[in-house]
């Protein structure tokens, strides 16, 4: 007898409640309408970088700038000439650049837009002072430079008046690298010795020191000129040569070079000193093997100050050298040329081409120093790889993973 079991019919499940929970007061979907309206912002690119809008509105403000400093000077104003329309200018474009930056962003916003406005209109003036030199002393002596005598021959001889394909200033150019090499054998090795002291020994005698190398980093160059004229000329009987002009420019570099080392070796770690130490190398070692190729890059800039500094004065080398004009190729046998003491007699001179000459070796003064820049900076480049080396690695280290 089969039992027939009923089963009454199961209730529909209750949706989930998607009301506030018991206890909490629910979130109000009101919006404001300004809310409702703004567009969404827009993610910058990247931080600090300026989106397209911003770059237009910048641009767009300084052109404004310029047409109304225009309307200012040259018809409101009597302010005629291009110095008062670059002031003009200046002042309305960071004006302008305030306005447009309010209406769109914060107060920060608004000082920053000024505030790169004041130190980028800053640097378009050093670059155009700089060019402006170089342009000018270029174009002033270029005439003398299209001749190749003007490289190679001397003043011997030589009036001037006569033309340019005579004479040159290469007895000058002869005078100046040996006098500054001269100098550089000389400061080199004292001025880094300096700072090794001040900065590695340390104690009462190097705080002595450091507070003379710091008053002798703003000597004027007359009182180097003067003070070798009076030891080594008047006192010791030296004659007036090369070595006597060196020996000034030794003077002047030496604490530019030794306060530059020490602020460089200041920076180097003082950890790398002490694992040095601590392998049982000696003070020496460690500043010899570890302490110098480290801080070698800041080194070779306080080399770029000193010469920077030596190679264009004229004073020194007028008290101590003198003038010739002719080759002197013995820094010890009597006066020797050099190439800012020829601008300086050639640009005193009222004779139209010696001042062109003068320019001339200006020009070759400025080539010059852009060179030994240039050459330091190849000696402090830290040593790379070699490509071998890097082509090898990647290999060495996939046949490591698969025998792992």
């Amino acid at each position: 007898m089969s039992t027939i079991r009923e089963t009454a019919p199961t209730a529909p499940l209750d949706p989930p409640p998607t009301g506030p929970a018991p206890g909490t007061r629910a979130p109000s979907t009101y919006l404001p309408q300004r809310d409702l309206d703004a567009p969404p912002p827009v993610p910058r690119a990247s931080l600090g970088k300026p989106t397209a809008e911003e770059r237009f509105a910048a641009v767009g403000a300084w052109v404004a700038a310029l047409a109304l400093a225009w309307v200012i000077t040259q018809r409101l104003l009597p302010l005629g000439g291009p110095a008062w329309l670059l002031v003009t200018w200046f002042a309305t474009g960071l004006l302008l650049s305030a306005v447009t930056t309010s209406m769109t962003g914060r107060r920060v916003d608004v000082v920053d837009r000024v505030v790169s406005g004041v130190v980028t209109s800053g640097a378009l003036v050093v670059g155009a002072a700089l060019v402006s030199t170089v342009v000018f002393v270029v174009f002033r002596g270029w005439e003398p430079l299209l001749h190749l005598n003007f490289f190679v021959d001397d003043m011997a001889g030589v009036g001037p008046r006569d033309a340019f394909d005579r004479g040159g200033i290469g007895h000058a150019i002869l005078g100046s690298v040996i006098e500054l090499g001269i100098a550089i054998a000389i400061t080199l090795p004292l001025g880094i010795g300096t700072a090794v002291f001040m900065t590695e020994v340390g104690g009462r005698f190097a705080v002595v020191v450091r507070t003379i190398v710091e008053a002798m980093t703003a000597l004027p160059s007359i009182v180097a000129g003067l003070f070798i004229y009076t030891v080594l000329i008047v006192a010791l009987g030296f004659p007036r040569s090369g070595f006597a002009a060196a020996m000034a420019l030794s003077v002047m570099m030496l604490p530019i070079i030794a306060r530059a080392a020490d602020v460089v070796l200041r920076v180097v770690p003082g950890g790398l000193r002490e694992a040095s130490l601590a392998l049982g190398a000696s003070r020496w070692r460690t500043v010899w093997h570890v302490v110098l190729p480290t801080a070698r890059p800041g080194l070779a800039t306080a080399l770029i100050l000193g010469v920077a500094r030596g190679v264009g004065e004229t004073s020194p080398v007028l008290l101590t050298s003198g003038a010739a004009s002719f080759f002197v190729t013995d820094p010890t046998d009597g006066v020797m040329n050099s190439l800012p003491l020829y601008i300086f007699t050639g640009a005193r001179s009222p004779e139209p081409q010696m001042i062109e000459r003068a320019f001339a070796a200006a020009t070759v003064l400025l080539v010059l120093v852009l060179a030994l820049f240039v050459v330091a900076r190849l000696v402090a480049r830290p040593a790379r790889a070699s490509r071998r080396t890097s082509r090898r690695t990647p290999r060495r280290a996939r046949g490591v993973s698969e025998e792992s």
